[in-house]
């Protein structure tokens, strides 16, 4: 008799609850993971990603059909045995992954935490946590801690602490959404080789295509339900073929109803717009582009300098004047080190007023250190800082939480926004600390999120946004304070292509249309490539 496989979904849909009514997160979703598959669940920011997680984790309950993990029908088992559950079987490898990582404890006590926390002996935890460690090539570093290690090394130790106690199932979430390509392809491979050596079931949601390459089966979400199926490896090279050279088939899904979703990329190369034929032959279904064609979008005018001005986002005049209209910032002989490692060594950079600058470069690099310097949170070994014509050498920490909270806008890698509270109240909590009216704060916020592209959801709780949602969230209540100096940490790390896109072109239109400095730490080449000047560490 064959055994059930360990994870089944039938029909599962997810609504969250807005002011507007449900939200479908998922839509009839049906899907199966087999014993020791490595499963790889691709689309984009908003698909419903991170909700297939949350199910899959038992942290949340279906509102229709049915999830079964190893047995368990997650709708009807209690809270209580499913935390259960839990603890025994899961290991989670969440995109904040800085988050499972305390900052007093070393990677060998992180690793160890878990084991600790169900009474394994002292000597067997740390065994097994060394050896973790010097499978991921962290021998010599037990003793380090999160502080000390690059953003890879803290990504390696959060994998290594996800596995510690030997879980049945690994669910990661966006693993490598703040990494480098290079750092990134070497976190897919430890993570592919250490499921396989402890037998570990593993289900992974990336926007990412290069995550295929690990997977046994990839499969796509759009808008909440299966969209289509591949092998291993092969997961985006259907779509999007190069120098007109057609890719091999891709597998799409057949729904409920002959129901259908065909990948956009497929759809813009054959030339189908909004309207489509299909007729059967000997050879299958034939799909081709209406005879009426698409209708051709209006372009977007370049707006004049006027224009510019009366953007809603934009500071009032006499705000320019005070700022001596954006005076950005700069650094020179800048000179930071940790641990007897420098991470900045003599660097000269300006950030113009009116600029988007791109800081790139590999995960440890001290892109992050960089605009942490920038923002006064951390001070320097030896150099100048200058933001905004002021030099931060002669401030003390008082004086720099001032220049902060008049000049400094901050979107950091986590988004750090209060999850109880819907993503107007997030925008209007951050004005209104500034001193903003209750009118003045809710206009701006209505603004913001429609130039952020969220306009629609505005009144759902945060906690029920996706990673995507959340992030420009965060960008659109950094936009709220008018700042002369913007510092975005990885802004597009946890976006899809298009949102990634969509984002940077907001970035660099606020900097062009306010005199804002806009400095963004990236290892997204469409960032960069956006960018008016990029700033390479090494």
């Amino acid at each position: 008799m064959t055994a059930a496989p360990p994870i089944e979904l039938n029909d599962v849909f997810r609504f969250h609850r807005s002011p507007a009514g449900g939200v479908a997160a998922l839509q009839g979703l049906t899907l199966t993971v087999e014993h020791g598959e490595t499963l790889v669940v691709l689309g984009p920011s908003g698909a419903g990603k991170s909700t297939l997680l949350r199910l899959l984790a038992g942290l949340d309950r279906p509102s229709a059909g049915r999830v079964r993990l190893y047995g368990l029908d997650v709708a009807r088992t209690s809270p209580r045995a499913l935390a259960a559950w839990r603890e025994a079987n899961l290991g989670y490898a969440d995109q904040r992954y800085t988050r499972a990582l305390a900052a007093e404890l070393t990677a060998l006590e992180l690793v160890g935490l878990r084991l600790a926390l169900a009474g394994v002996p002292a000597d067997a935890r740390r065994q097994r946590a060394a050896s973790l460690l010097e499978r991921v090539g962290l021998a010599g570093r037990e003793g380090a801690r999160p502080a000390q290690l690059s953003g890879g090394e803290q990504q390696r130790v959060a994998l290594c602490a996800a596995l510690a106690h030997r879980p049945r199932l690994l669910l990661a979430d966006e693993p490598t959404g703040e990494l480098d390509a290079a750092t990134a392809a070497g976190v897919y491979a430890l993570l592919r080789e250490l499921a396989a050596e402890e037998g570990v079931t593993a289900v992974v949601v990336s926007h990412d295509p290069g995550s295929a390459a690990i997977a046994d089966r990839v499969v796509h979400i759009r808008d909440g339900r299966l969209a289509g199926e591949a092998a291993g490896g092969t997961a985006g090279a259907g779509a999007g073929a190069h120098a007109g050279v057609p890719g091999p088939p891709e597998e799409i899904v057949v729904g409920r109803g002959g129901w259908l979703h065909v990948p956009e990329e497929l759809l813009r190369e054959a030339g189908i717009g909004r309207r489509a034929t299909v007729q059967a032959g000997e050879a299958g279904l034939l799909l081709l582009p209406a005879f009426t064609p698409a209708p051709t979008p209006t372009p977007t005018p370049t707006p004049t300098p006027a224009e510019r001005r009366s953007v809603p986002v934009a500071p009032p005049p006499e705000v320019l004047a005070e700022r001596g209209q954006g005076r950005g910032a700069a650094v020179r002989g800048l000179v930071k080190a940790y641990g007897g490692r420098r991470v900045l060594d003599g660097l000269d950079a300006a950030f113009p007023a009116g600029a988007l600058v791109a800081v790139v470069g590999p995960s440890g690099s001290g892109k992050t250190t960089l605009l942490h310097i920038l923002a006064g949170l951390v001070l320097p070994d030896v150099g100048e800082v200058e933001v905004d014509g002021t030099a931060l050498a002669g401030l003390g920490r008082e004086a720099r939480a001032a220049l902060r909270r008049q000049a400094i806008g901050w979107v950091g890698q986590s988004p750090g926004l209060v999850p109880h509270l819907d993503a107007r109240e997030n925008i209007e909590l951050g004005l209104a600390i500034r001193g903003s009216g209750a009118a003045e704060a809710a206009a701006a916020a209505t603004e913001l999120l429609a130039l952020v592209g969220l306009a629609g959801r505005d009144g759902l709780r945060v906690s029920r946004l996706s990673s995507g949602e959340r992030q420009r969230v965060a960008v659109a209540r950094a936009l709220a304070a008018r700042p002369a100096l913007l510092l975005a940490d990885e802004p597009t790390a946890r976006l899809d292509y298009e949102s990634a896109r969509a984002i940077g072109v907001l970035l660099d239109r606020l900097a062009r249309e306010t005199g804002t400095a806009v400095v963004c730490a990236t290892h997204d080449s469409v960032l960069a490539w956006l960018a008016t000047s990029v700033v390479t560490l090494a």
